[in-house]
């Protein structure tokens, strides 16, 4: 992973990570763009590692367990109507679990690597960006019931 990648991350996440804290009107594009961005960063960096059979189990379990922390970390939001349109504040729960699924995310990793996962095959921004899509999907549909629109 280049420098830039790295900056490129850690920038995004924070950016949203600090913005979600302060409580801002929730548009769909800061809800979708962030984790599509990571993904395809993942998956560009991926792109020239031949994987294999053991890369790919390694892939979709980290994958699996993003996906849930983002979905649970979701569901610690707080989802709100203020004029008119939705808003969304990240809580202390917010937090812990942003802590305890980096955490997941570190020993997964460790685990994958002591059981036969290359390093190259295993970009952070892809499960960042997973983690991200899983927060997305269960704010989607929280949005949903609540039956407020997106901010502009």
């Amino acid at each position: 992973m280049t420098v830039l990648n790295i900056v490129l991350i850690v920038g995004l996440v924070g950016y949203v990570v600090v913005r979600r804290m302060i409580g801002e009107p929730l548009n769909a594009r800061d809800v979708y763009v962030p984790p599509l961005i990571l993904i395809g960063l993942g998956v560009h960096a991926l792109s020239g590692v031949a994987l294999t059979p053991v890369d790919v189990f390694w892939l979709v379990a980290s994958g699996l367990v993003a996906l849930g922390f983002g979905g649970v970390r979701a569901s610690t939001t707080g989802l709100f109507e203020r004029d008119g349109v939705l808003w969304q504040r990240y809580t202390w729960r917010t937090l812990v679990v942003w802590v305890v699924s980096a955490a997941a995310s570190v020993g997964v990793g460790v685990l994958a690597t002591r059981y036969g996962l290359h390093e190259q095959a295993r970009p952070m921004s892809l499960s960042i960006g997973v983690g991200l899509a899983g927060e997305a999907l269960v704010t989607a549909v929280r949005a949903r019931v609540i039956g407020v629109p997106y901010a502009n």
